[in-house]
């Protein structure tokens, strides 16, 4: 049973890998093929690409997954099996709600909705859950993510139109769509570093929790190279309903802004991954780098209204996995336990 249960969470894990990737893929091109610096299929070929290198580039975040989330007991057999079985919820919680919010062409977290899952498979298989690394590697970078990603491009934008406030716009224009080829690519990276790893830390979680794996040895390669692979053909296969939210919805983007956009939430990835070890949100942090950036027009400039909905989805994200993730968790304890 346990062979088949891990079996399953593996292919579970990827599956969500690959939601992610196709949920995610408009974080990374949807300001360069809204400002048309990029076709929309050679913008998905490129953040698939770099999806995939960014995936191999640390394991930081999915150690912090695997380990600093929930205490999984597995001092026997049968509390290892009753893990399994709460992993296996959590997931199955995670990719209802990104199903959910990618249907509603809602940017939501995939790393909130998969957080969200193991707190709530674990609050229903009676395991402790770490409040404390919640609150520091979760809630917090959920909170000041968005502000700094807003802050940090409001005031390189102001920068950026005092710079060039004499060019053409025009000739101004092209260099920065030019430019947005390797911010968008820089992006893409971010995301793959970020969200591929919180899918081999659950792989990884359940190898431990199956006796199949060491934490000293690391996360092993065939893990890694397996959920580099999924995030990447997710993010080909594209996200076109969160694209045009993203890319138009929020507010209408020149390239000048698109390029702060990304390079800015590239930066708050960048520095939340291999720093801090947080896994936050992609989509927080390039929604509202976003939001800055169109501030910088006028405050009326940015579709409010539009930034409220993504908001309550945030909000919403956490408690909704984890809500459907405890259900999921009863009913698969009425059959596999």
């Amino acid at each position: 049973m346990e062979i088949a249960l891990v079996v399953l969470v593996v292919a579970l894990a990827l599956a969500f890998d690959y939601t992610n990737g196709f949920h995610d893929a408009a974080n990374a091109i949807a300001t360069s093929v809204s400002t048309r610096a990029l076709t929309p299929r050679a913008a998905l070929i490129m953040a698939a690409a770099m999806n995939f290198i960014g995936a191999l580039l640390g394991t930081e975040v999915a150690e912090t997954i695997a380990t600093q989330i929930v205490a999984f007991d597995l001092s026997d057999s049968e509390h290892a099996h009753v893990a399994l079985v709460a992993i296996l919820a959590a997931l199955i919680g995670a990719i209802v709600w990104n199903l959910i919010t990618w249907w509603r062409g809602l940017p939501s977290s995939s790393t909130h909705a998969l957080i969200g899952g193991l707190v709530g498979a674990g609050i229903a298989g009676s395991f402790m859950v770490k409040w404390d690394a919640v609150v520091d590697k979760v809630v917090l970078p959920m909170i000041f993510s968005p502000l700094v990603g807003f802050s940090l491009a409001f005031l390189l934008m102001v920068g950026v139109l005092w710079l060039f406030r004499n060019s053409a716009p025009a000739k101004t224009f092209r260099r920065f769509r030019a430019a947005q080829t390797v911010s968008a690519a820089a992006m893409a990276l971010g995301h793959g570093l970020q969200d591929a790893q919180k899918t081999m830390g659950v792989i990884f979680l359940a190898l431990l929790t199956a006796g199949w794996a060491e934490r000293e040895d690391g996360i092993p390669l065939w893990v890694k190279l397996a959920a580099a692979a999924a995030i990447s053909a997710g993010t080909y296969s594209g996200g076109w309903r969160i694209m045009r939210t993203l890319g138009r919805r929020i507010i209408e983007l020149d390239p000048a802004r698109g390029f702060v956009a990304e390079s800015v939430a590239a930066g708050v990835l960048y520095t939340t991954a291999f720093w801090l070890h947080a896994p936050i949100s992609t989509t927080h942090t390039i929604t509202s780098a976003i939001m800055g950036v169109g501030a910088t027009k006028r405050v009326s400039a940015v579709r409010w209204g539009v930034a409220g909905n993504i908001a309550t989805a945030w909000v919403l994200t956490i408690p909704a996995a984890a809500a459907v993730a405890a259900l999921t968790y009863f009913l698969l304890s009425l059959v596999l336990l």
